[in-house]
């Protein structure tokens, strides 16, 4: 299944398809919104609670750490999701947070049935997809098997050893005020990772906001991974969350996966990290 569905793909799906459609939004006000106004049949999921398993020190794993396996099942059971369940899941910025994430993470344990809603709710809305403020009723579903995350991830210590080898690439998604070490509106430290190349999210998609083509992606891509072996090859954000954007990115142009560095920024400068900046 490929990575990505349209606005007019999903109102034709779910004319003849039982799909089980997510909202993944993130933001303050996220749940309280969805309340009031989400794509007809949507279920809500919580980054913070659901999709991470944060603790009281953010220094451990960052500000979004990945939950237990058996966390994730429970997630996926409320939502009515099993195995063979088609997922669309969406958010309100352009899939980088958090639909993106959701996806990474059902792949991860093997769900190839899950697609991020390209150009998000606000296309959705555009092409006409119905909205709704009612309480969307989950299927009732046996617990969800999952016996790893499969996709390659990093940890702190594996960036220290990765970043003196001499030949790698780690991609910072974040803007890039914040990796020039210009302004830095959520972590403690602005800067960035040593040796990383900044290729913000944002450049995936098109003036529209819709994902470029599969045939943009990898002609960008192939030439940032030119020449460098597939285990040197790292994405991260600020908490592993925007990164995902990027994963789903090299998914759509079928390039290899990288490893996804969960803890991030939000890691990385909380643990007396050398950081670079630019002036």
């Amino acid at each position: 299944m490929i990575p990505i569905i349209t606005p007019n793909q999903l109102l034709e799906a779910v004319q003849t398809n039982a799909i089980v459609l997510v909202d993944a939004t993130n933001s303050p006000t996220a749940y309280q919104n969805y309340q009031q106004s989400h794509l007809q049949g949507a279920l809500f999921v919580d980054v913070n609670t659901q999709l991470a398993d944060i603790k009281e020190n953010v220094a451990i794993g960052g500000r979004h750490p990945l939950p237990t396996v058996d966390q994730f099942s429970k997630t996926l059971t409320d939502l009515g999701v099993t195995p063979e369940t088609w997922v669309v899941v969406y958010d309100d910025k352009n899939g980088a947070n958090a639909a993106a994430r959701f996806w990474w993470m059902l792949r991860s344990i093997g769900h190839d049935k899950v697609q991020v809603l390209s150009g998000g709710i606000q296309a959705a809305i555009q092409a006409g997809f119905p909205t709704s403020s009612a309480v969307e009723v989950p299927t009732q579903v046996e617990s969800y098997p999952i016996q790893s995350w499969q996709w390659p991830t990093i940890d702190l210590q594996g960036m220290d050893d990765m970043i003196q080898k001499d030949n790698f690439v780690v991609i910072d998604v974040r803007e890039s005020q914040r990796y020039r070490g210009e302004t830095e509106p959520i972590d403690l430290v602005a800067g960035h990772i040593p040796g990383a190349t900044n290729i913000p999210f944002m450049t995936n998609l098109d003036e529209n906001g819709f994902f470029l083509s599969p045939e943009e992606l990898k002609a960008k891509y192939q030439k940032v991974f030119e020449n460098i072996p597939e285990e040197n090859r790292v994405v991260h954000c600020g908490s592993g969350v925007t990164a995902c954007h990027t994963l789903l990115a090299l998914a759509i142009a079928d390039l290899p996966m990288p490893k996804l560095y969960v803890g991030s920024w939000s890691e990385w400068s909380r643990n007396n990290r050398e950081i670079d900046v630019e002036n």
